[in-house]
């Protein structure tokens, strides 16, 4: 007889656990970002997003201001965890926990208008909206596409119900967090901050677009906002002009600011540590004006940095980018490498500082009083590039060896979506494409097979028993759900005469094939014939399915030093990956921003034991993807020149 599982004694348990809490809020009034961003999701996930129609038009993939309010009113999520039993490590145990939202339909209103205050979501109709209507319909923002991605990944949801939204709309490649503190989830300002976000805000060099937007598509609209704000010359005449509203909105589209007010305070540090400055505000006397002014230490000395700025949120408002911004952006440099970047007053270029030079308040805005307190210690790293990384002459540390140096190329690879597709396509061309697929599909199931979870909108009146509740049902589904995915994998890769069978190691194929052997007989009576029937696998149990991962993650560790000794060299050659090694944006441009596909557990600089100001990148595989894509039937005439 197989083990018993453990799924029906830990769901019962978690079930049986309840507790409820208030969702935390600011000074301000919003939720915690996090936990904005969490419901945002899981509202999300549990919608089915369909077509709309408003003012005789048809709005795809979106929803209604009904459909939210009724699936906030009783939202369920569950999420299964997994891990070594403490009293026997043998045994896998099975934890569900399963969290309800509930709230009335004015408070989903207010949720979902800190849903489009952050710009997760925006009015189909009038995209320029600002109110959350009683009456409305909405679709996802491209920011709000990138903050979905994350969640679904690193909760191992399955979300084939949102594909299409995906594949059809516009998806922010890469979102700046700026990270905040735990006490009252205001941002930590820093200089390696502004730094930064400015270096974000304005992009490698003045973005003028030279198309006339209205002869752009969407995606190509969305992707020159993302190369900086667009820039215009005033009449006075004045280079390096922008309007103050379209900051605003560029610094919520492109950031983890959560509204014009937090975007507004970001833009008057931008204004105290010199980097731009108003040029004209021609509002009437009687226009209303929203001024918000920051205060914070200044260094003193030739320092542009200020004791306060202020920026004007006025329609008519007009600031320009300095001469000091235009030297802390880099645009005069060559090869983005500035002249000036180990002087002692530089902005710490390539740096990363890790003291918070001040913590800030908006007046109007926040209560706090300014920090006049000196900067702590700072910790000084340098950032190694991603082009330096995938540089065939690069060493890390202490490594010396080429097959040393290929590993870790190929982690820079799997890590790094716009080089993953490009790998994907080099393998295909090599008839050895079953080796990335494989060992993606495994990490893919190992993240799903540790925490998976759902969501959806339960109907309040529908009768529950104890014997099945919605946590003890959606586990099972999820457990299934693994079951399938691992003969999946099996029988894709691994089973004799497959589709894509890998090249492994005999013994390996023998250890794998004598296990599978000894439990399917024991589960269904008759000898193992090499493949697995997913209906004969449907009794596997939890404790199974960890005994078939660390099988296939012996298998990946073997695919893994094959792509590293034997295809990464050839890759590193072609003339596709030598054309784009330097294409990465604002990755290497910012020395303190980490790039990654998914979000960290923890942000990178943020400890525990002090909170100082950093940022981080994330950066979508969908619309990493997809830009490679575009790129390709481009025919790659877009690609800067090989370096020499």
């Amino acid at each position: 007889m197989p083990a018993p599982t453990d799924q029906d004694a830990a769901a019962a348990a978690a079930a049986a656990a309840t507790s409820s809490h208030m969702m935390k809020t600011t000074k301000r009034g919003r939720p915690f970002l996090k936990d904005t961003l969490d419901l945002f999701a899981t509202l999300i996930v549990s919608l089915e997003l369909g077509p709309h129609k408003q003012y005789f038009r048809n709005f795809p993939n979106s929803f209604s201001t009904d459909e939210a309010a009724a699936n906030l009113a009783s939202l369920k999520f569950s999420q299964s965890n997994r891990g070594p039993d403490p009293r026997d490590p043998s045994r896998i145990v099975t934890t569900t926990t399963t969290t309800t939202f509930s709230m009335t339909r004015e408070m989903a209103k207010a949720m979902c208008q800190h849903f489009m205050d952050a710009r997760l979501i925006e009015n189909a109709a009038d995209p320029s909206s600002n109110l959350f209507k009683d009456r409305g319909v909405y679709v996802l923002t491209p920011k709000g596409l990138h903050v979905l991605e994350r969640f679904i990944s690193k909760n191992g949801i399955n979300a084939d119900h949102i594909t299409t939204v995906f594949a059809t709309q516009p998806i922010c490649m890469k979102l700046l967090h700026l990270e905040r503190r735990s006490a009252d989830d205001e941002i930590i300002v820093s200089q390696s901050v502004i730094t930064t976000l400015f270096r974000r805000f304005v992009g490698h060099k003045p973005n003028y677009v030279a198309s006339n937007p209205a002869q752009l598509d969407a995606y190509q609209q969305y992707h020159e906002r993302s190369r900086g704000i667009a820039l215009m010359d005033n009449p006075l005449p004045t280079k390096y002009c922008f309007a103050a509203v379209s900051a605003l909105e560029w610094l919520c589209d492109f950031t983890s600011v959560v509204g014009r007010e937090e975007a507004a305070e970001m833009a008057a540090q931008f204004v105290r540590f010199g980097l731009i400055t108003l040029v004209s505000d021609k509002r009437k006397n009687n226009d209303s004006a929203i001024i918000f002014t920051v205060r914070g230490t200044a260094p003193g000395g030739n320092s542009p940095v200020a004791q306060h700025g202020e920026f004007r949120c006025t329609a008519k408002a007009i600031y320009r980018v300095t001469d000091e911004g235009r030297r802390v952006a880099r645009w005069d440099s060559v090869n983005g490498h500035s002249a000036s970047r180990d002087s002692p007053n530089g902005s710490s270029a390539n740096l990363v500082d890790r003291s918070s030079m001040d913590d800030s308040t908006a007046e109007g805005s926040t209560n706090g009083k300014p920090d006049t307190s000196g900067p702590s210690e700072a910790k000084i790293q340098r950032r190694i590039s991603m082009a330096e990384k995938m540089h065939e002459k690069y060493e890390a540390g202490e490594k010396k060896n080429g097959k040393e140096s290929n590993t870790d190329r190929l982690r820079h690879i799997l890590e790094e979506p716009m080089y993953r597709s490009l790998f994907r396509e080099f393998l295909r061309g090599n008839f050895c494409e079953e080796n990335l697929s494989f060992w993606l599909d495994v990490q893919d199931f190992k993240r799903k097979f540790n925490i998976t979870s759902s969501a959806v909108a339960a109907i309040p009146a529908r009768p529950t028993t104890a014997k099945n509740t919605p946590g003890q049902a959606a586990m099972e589904r999820h457990h299934e759900s693994l079951i399938h995915t691992a003969f999946q994998i099996y029988n894709m890769y691994l089973a004799p005469a497959s589709q894509c069978e890998l090249n492994i190691d005999h013994g390996l194929r023998n250890e794998l094939s004598a296990y599978l052997s000894e439990v399917m007989t024991t589960l269904t009576g008759k000898a193992f014939q090499g493949r697995v029937e997913l209906e004969q696998a449907s009794a596997f149990n939890a404790t199974q399915l960890q005994t078939m991962i660390r099988l296939y993650e012996r298998i990946q560790t073997h695919v893994f030093r094959l792509m590293a000794t034997d295809s990464v060299p050839k890759f590193i050659k072609t003339p596709k990956f030598m054309a784009i090694k330097n294409w990465t944006d604002e990755d290497d441009e910012a020395p303190h921003i980490s790039g990654t596909a998914y979000a960290p557990t923890h942000p990178p600089g943020l400890e525990d034991a002090e909170e100082v100001g950093g940022t981080y990148m994330t950066v979508s595989q969908a619309a990493s993807e997809k830009r490679h894509r575009q790129r390709e039937q481009q025919g790659w005439s877009d690609k800067p020149s090989q370096p020499s």
